[in-house]
Formats: structure tokens, C-alpha cells, sequence
């Protein structure tokens, strides 16, 4: 009904708007009807080729449900045929000025009523233009009848592309030549409009070209018959042969010998594969059996890393262009990505991703040869042995993290030992934070040039000499702990306070960029970060004096009962220790 009225229904297959403002849902579209003219039925139809009948109707559909608009290439797909197929039967139609091709990018269509307001007649073409090419064409194909719609089909695409009668009888001798006197009019239309859209439109042009065919055609068969092809040649390979061999440059032989290692995917994959064989600029049969040998080598290796990973994947090409390839650019070989991958599951990440970060960090620091990734991850086993023994000795129950790794590699720059490291665990052992405060503590040494655990001891205990080493140790020890239990439970209370802790940790973390940024020299740093811990520290005290505390209170202290002065665990003791014997 919609088209028996006069109204101009657009669509487009690149998304364009639409004129209407309401539509069907996709379930009511596939229940209702399209309604389609008699006229059409008894006058258009008889002389349109079938593709031609198939778009119309679906194009006619798509008018009456614009919400279900698709693109050129979708349209094609749903009624299974190529985009150009498409294209000539909408030009087709347009013959007849039942519709109109508006535009071609994007492309669309303007349907117009059979019988209305333009009473427009079909647009038939003059049988006596065509005369003398009919009569040659069913002499060629002798073996069946050539009906109305057919020769309509030969009319349109020598209308659309200009091929002139004898050419494009040329062209159908050869189809007939290939397929034999009963051959099927869509592969003859199929080879003509390709003739027609690379320019072939001549007698001279059309005779130099099916030359050429066969002077290529017993290579193809060639080719064929390596793919395991039992067929003869058509268009379609002779295009495939003509862009190895002018646009690729490979020599025959070297394409049929492509060929015997592909077999399977027919003409197509060859394709595939030869473009693959140019980008690798592999064009001698050496040089293709050495890619062949070498992709096969990086298939085995691809699934031996996913076995050593303990994983399995089923398609091994995305893992080869994503990872393995790119490794082997690297210059990683295949027992260092084997034992990479080894290392990877015993440490818990046995994923392509997590493998492909650490290589990735392993290249940045120039980790590449075997010897070289083993050592790495030798001394990286002893690092975390040793930060094991920093956290047992903290007080911190938990596996290394790549933060204390970090750390590590922070004090060890500041030129601290392993057993000034040590020292320093000791000393943050009963800490709401304990790495945080070794940060603290080693900072204020380097601070200090305080590099040596004699003198990081002599600084922490400054014993005095006339009281016994055995008095000392008692008495410091019982400061020591008084001074612990306190310090935690005035922690423990602040960190009870909401926002405390993350605070009270950068407190703590800012000590060690202040040291990068003093290392390097960096002024601006070193003013922004000052002024971050004073804002630090201001905050703190507010939020501790809620609970009648500040921040000295959360580190371990005594309190000389001779003089009130009070002093650090660790740190700085006031002179009663000299004094007083205390």
C-alpha cells in the first residue's frame, strides 16, 4: 500500500537518516507483508535476469522496514551476491525509471511507484541494436535456449560497461570454450562485467587479453594441479596468475612450487600465503622452503611455551603475530623463551600476557642472551630470599611484593650493605608500617653519612664505657620494650582514626623521593615535596590531636627521669647516661 501511494521512500546502506519517523520492530517486519505492484509482476519482470528480480524485492523490503537498514556489503551477503552484482541490478532497474540511483558514495536508492504520478513505461532495449548479436550468441551456445531475461542481462552490461557486441561475443566464445555449450549465463555475465570494469571493451582489447589466457593457462593448470585442483582455469585465476606474476613478481615455477606446499584453501589461500611469502620478500623456491621450515619451527616452539606455561590454545596464529614474533625480534632464542616460560609457572604467572610483561622487562634492562636471563633470575631468587628475611625480621608476614623489590634497589643506591639493611628491619620491627619506616630510618643515615653498622650501632646504643655491657644491655633492652609497647598502642589508636593511615604512610614514603630528588639534584622536587610533608604533617597532628596525641608519640621514645629530656630508641640519649650511670 505504502508504494501504491506516491511517496519517495530512501534508504541508504552507509546508515544515512531516513525520512520516515516511525518503523516496524524486527518481529513485526518478519510477520506483515510487503506489497509489491502487478504491474511489476506482468510487465518488468519477465525481462529482468533473476539476481536483478532478488534485489529489487529486497530493496523493496527494506523500504517498508527501515529500521532493519544495512550496508552495501550486508545486502549483498543476505541475498548471497558481491557488492558489484548489487550495484548493476539497482542500475538495471533504473533503466526501466522505476527507480533511481541518487548517489553511488554512499550508496543510495530512491524507489519510485510503478504506476502513478510518473506513468513512466518500461524502458525496454531496442531489439534491433542487438540483432545480429543475438543471432551469435545462440549460435555459441548451442547445447540450451537463451530466453528474455538472459539477453536483457547481456543488453545491460554492454549498456553499463560500453562493450561493444563483438567484443563481448569474444568473450562469451571463451566461457563457452572453458565450460562447454551448456554453460550457465551467470558465469558468462560474471567474466563480462569483469572485462568490462578493467577497460576491456573492445575487439582489439578483448583478443590481446584472451591471448594472454592462454599463454597463461597451462601454467595455471599447473597450479592447479598442485593445489590438488582437478578443475580447468577460469577468470578468477587468471586475475590471481596475472597479480603474482606482473604486481608480486614471482616466476611460475616459484608459484606452483608455493603451491605444493599449500594444498588445502584452493587459489585463495595461495594467495594468502604468496602474499605473506612478498612481505617477507621470499621469492625463490630456497627461499620459500626456509620460511616454510622456519614457520613451522615457530609453531612447534609456540606450542612448547604454552606446555612449559601450562596452558592450551587452539589457535596458534594470534599467539605467533601478537607474542612470538615479536620475541624472536628481540633477539630471545628458543631455550631462553622455554625456560622464561618455565620460570613464569612456577611463579604464578602462566599467562602469554604476564609472560610477554616480564620479557618485556627483561629487554629494557638488556636481558636477552640465555646467560644473561639466568643470571637475572638467580639474583632475582636471592633478592627475594633476602627481602624475605628484612620482612620475617619486621615482623611482616607476607611474600615480597614489587614494591619491596623497589625499595631494594633504592638503599641499595644509597650504598647501604646487606647488614645495614638488616640493622634497619630491626629497628622498624613492632611498626604499623615497618617498611615504610626502614625507608625512614636509612634515609636519616644517608642523611647523616651514617654508612657502617659500627657507627649506626654506636649511634643506637652509645653505651658509656664505665657501665658494664651486660647492665646496658638489660637496661636498654627494658627501655627498648616499654618503649615498643607504648609506640604501638598510641598507633594503634591513631590508625583507628578514618584517613590516618593512608596519610601516615606517604609520611613515611616521602622520605625516599626526597632522596631521589636530592640525588638528583632536582630543586623543584625537592620544594614540592617539603611542602607536601609539612601539609603532611600539619594534617597529622590535627587528626592525632582528636585523641590528645601528635607524632612523636607513634615513635619509640624514653623519658630521662633525671633531666625530663626524652630520646629516640635507637637514636640520640641524653648525657645522664654518662653522668648518672643510668
Amino acid at each position: 500500500k505504502a508504494v501504491n501511494a506516491s511517496i519517495f521512500l530512501f534508504w541508504s546502506f552507509f546508515g544515512d537518516n531516513f525520512f520516515m519517523t516511525f518503523s516496524f520492530s524486527k518481529e513485526f517486519a518478519s510477520s506483515s507483508f510487503t506489497g509489491i505492484e502487478n504491474s511489476f509482476i506482468t510487465d518488468y519482470m519477465p525481462l529482468a535476469p533473476g539476481e536483478a528480480v532478488k534485489v529489487y524485492l529486497y530493496g523493496l523490503f527494506l523500504c517498508n522496514n527501515p529500521k532493519l537498514d544495512q550496508s552495501l556489503s550486508d545486502f549483498a551477503s543476505s541475498l548471497s551476491l558481491t557488492e558489484q552484482e548489487v550495484i548493476s541490478s539497482f542500475k538495471f532497474w533504473e533503466d526501466f525509471s522505476i527507480l533511481t540511483v541518487i548517489s553511488v558514495e554512499p550508496f543510495r536508492v530512491e524507489y519510485m511507484p510503478i504506476k502513478g504520478t510518473y506513468n513512466q513505461k518500461p524502458k525496454k532495449y531496442k531489439a534491433e541494436k542487438y540483432t545480429e548479436f543475438s543471432k551469435g550468441l545462440q549460435a555459441l551456445i548451442q547445447n540450451r535456449m537463451i530466453y528474455t531475461n538472459e539477453f536483457s542481462e547481456y543488453y545491460s552490461i554492454m549498456e553499463t560497461y560500453k562493450i561493444k557486441p563483438d567484443a563481448m561475443l569474444l568473450i562469451v566464445k571463451y566461457c563457452v570454450d572453458k565450460k562447454g555449450g551448456d554453460i550457465g549465463y551467470h558465469y558468462i555475465s560474471k567474466v563480462c562485467k569483469d572485462f568490462g570494469a578493467r577497460g576491456l571493451i573492445t575487439v582489439e582489447k578483448v583478443e590481446k587479453e584472451l591471448s594472454s589466457y592462454l599463454l597463461r593457462s597451462n601454467e595455471i593448470e599447473k597450479i592447479l594441479r598442485a593445489l590438488s585442483l582437478k578443475r580447468q582455469p577460469d577468470i578468477e585465476d587468471q586475475n590471481y596468475f596475472k597479480k603474482w606474476t606482473e604486481e608480486l613478481d614471482f616466476e611460475p615455477e616459484n608459484i606452483i612450487f608455493a603451491a605444493s606446499k599449500t594444498k588445502k584453501g584452493g587459489m585463495a589461500k595461495l594467495d594468502e600465503f604468496l602474499l605473506e611469502l612478498y612481505s617477507k620478500k621470499c621469492f625463490s623456491k630456497e627461499e620459500i622452503a626456509r620460511f616454510i621450515d622456519d614457520k613451522k619451527a615457530v609453531y612447534e616452539l609456540a606450542v612448547k611455551i604454552n606446555k612449559n606455561l601450562s596452558i592450551y590454545v587452539e589457535v596458534l596464529d594470534p599467539v605467533i603475530d601478537v607474542y612470538l614474533n615479536k620475541w624472536l625480534s628481540y633477539g630471545y632464542e628458543e631455550n631462553t623463551l622455554l625456560y622464561i616460560a618455565s620460570i613464569c609457572f612456577k611463579t604464578g604467572k602462566n599467562s602469554l600476557k604476564e609472560m610477554d610483561e616480564l620479557i618485556e622487562q627483561l629487554k629494557t634492562d638488556g636481558f636477552i642472551d640465555f646467560s644473561s636471563v639466568g643470571d637475572y633470575f638467580e639474583n632475582d631468587k636471592k633478592t627475594e630470599e633476602f627481602l624475605k628475611k628484612i620482612l620475617d625480621n619486621a615482623g611482616v608476614n607476607r611474600r615480597p611484593t614489587s614494591w619491596d623489590k623497589e625499595n631494594l634497589k633504592t638503599w641499595k643506591n644509597w650504598n647501604f650493605s646487606d647488614e645495614m639493611i638488616m640493622e634497619a628491619s630491626t629497628l622498624s620491627a613492632g611498626k604499623s608500617s615497618p617498611t615504610a619506616y626502614m625507608n625512614g630510618i636509612l634515609s636519616n643515615w644517608k642523611n647523616n653519612g651514617i654508612f657502617s653498622l659500627e657507627k649506626a650501632q654506636e649511634k643506637e646504643q652509645n653505651s658509656p664505657a664505665s657501665l658494664s655491657q651486660e647492665a646496658y644491655n638489660i637496661e636498654y633492652k627494658k627501655r627498648r620494650a616499654n618503649a615498643l609497647a607504648l609506640a604501638q598502642e598510641n598507633t594503634e589508636k591513631a590508625m583507628n582514626l578514618e584517613g590516618f593511615s593512608t596519610l601516615y604512610e606517604r609520611l613515611f614514603s616521602i622520605e625516599k623521593d626526597l632522596a631521589f630528588a636530592e640525588i638528583s639534584n632536582n630543586s623543584e622536587a625537592i620544594k614540592s615535596l617539603t611542602e607536601e610533608q609539612e601539609n603532611l604533617n600539619n594534617n597529622l597532628s590535627k587528626m592525632l590531636k582528636t585523641i590528645g596525641l601528635d607524632l612523636t608519640d607513634l615513635t619509640p621514645k624514653y623519658k630521662c627521669e633525671k633531666c625530663n629530656d626524652t630520646g629516640y630508641v635507637g637514636t640520640n640519649r641524653c648525657d645522664c647516661f654518662d653522668k648518672y650511670k643510668i
